[in-house]
């Protein structure tokens, strides 16, 4: 059994076709169903289902998947701590990013590799589930995500910053001149938010109802690039995570209001799989984390948007 059998075997599973797991193995088609077949001779079980078409695993290949998953972690594992030993992190970390903590990333990034040189990271804007099933199958190093995600499970987890939510508004609105608003009084008001397919809107649309209000966004969005697109101009206010404000600031003629309510909102962490092999990367990362102080800038940020004369 060769490890590059094992590489068909999951570019197979992940995509589900085996032209495109070929392309993506950069070998011709016949080349991966062969090591393929291979496969299943020498270990003396059916692995995949087929038809016409790929038709999925057997519950044999199910059990293949998850071990050639564990082998190739294990490899790349072994050559990251032989590089180590060699004086310096090689190779790629592999970090996923929930949608909304993307603005922040480079707050960790930039010093990893400012850290780690030889290193470079590839960098995913994953959905939850996206992200919990990277971790799972080994394909990801780490992930920026929410902690309190229930089905997160089997990872290890550290906090980097809890999301506070402010009112994002024009100076000449209806709420522009004020110190602080209500959660009710942002709900009437023109708004673009992010989708309600997103936790961070999920999250906002609870603190809406909880002072018995429910918006309306003429605009919604898929991301948090998207949603601050259409705010300069005057129109439009929105309801932001704090921590965007690092990537995107504030707009020429708008301003943070604070809204009453929840202090502070979900919290936003490292994690990575609490399993054999740790990869030697995602260690380095939390490494910096733990020396960057996030919570800290992003808070400090926010107090001077929200009170620009002490600047």
């Amino acid at each position: 059994m060769l490890l590059r059998q094992l590489e068909y075997l999951v570019a197979l599973a992940r995509e589900r076709h085996f032209a495109r797991a070929a392309a993506a193995c950069y070998v011709s088609q016949p080349s991966l169903s062969a090591a393929i077949r291979r496969l299943e001779h020498e270990l003396d079980v059916p692995i995949v289902r087929r038809g016409r078409r790929y038709e999925g695993l057997t519950p044999e290949g199910q059990m293949v998947l998850e071990w050639a998953h564990r082998m190739l972690a294990e490899q790349e594992a072994l050559r990251q701590r032989l590089s180590a030993l060699r004086g310096g992190l090689t190779g790629t970390l592999r970090l996923a990013v929930v949608p909304t903590a993307v603005p922040v990333v480079s707050l960790l990034t930039t010093p990893f590799c400012d850290r780690h040189p030889r290193a470079g990271v590839t960098l995913e804007s994953l959905s939850s589930a996206e992200i919990r099933r990277g971790l799972a199958e080994f394909g990801l190093d780490a992930a920026m995500t929410y902690l309190d995600d229930g089905a997160l499970r089997h990872v290890r987890r550290f906090p980097l910053y809890e999301e506070r939510y402010v009112l994002l508004t024009p100076v000449d609105g209806p709420l522009g001149d004020r110190d602080a608003a209500r959660w009710s009084q942002a709900a009437v008001l023109p708004l673009c938010l992010l989708s309600p397919r997103m936790r961070n809107r999920r999250i906002i649309d609870g603190c809406f109802a909880a002072d018995g209000a429910t918006a309306a966004p003429a605009i919604e969005s898929d991301s948090v690039a998207g949603l601050y697109a259409h705010l300069p101009g005057g129109r439009w206010s929105s309801v932001i995570s704090h921590a965007w404000l690092h990537m995107f600031g504030v707009p020429d003629g708008m301003r943070v209001v604070p809204l009453e309510g929840p202090a502070h909102g979900p919290r936003v962490g490292l994690v990575v799989a609490r399993s054999e092999p740790q990869s030697v990367l995602a260690e380095a990362l939390l490494t910096v984390a733990r020396e960057a102080g996030l919570r800290d800038a992003l808070d400090e940020l926010l107090r001077t948007y929200l009170h620009p004369d002490s600047r």
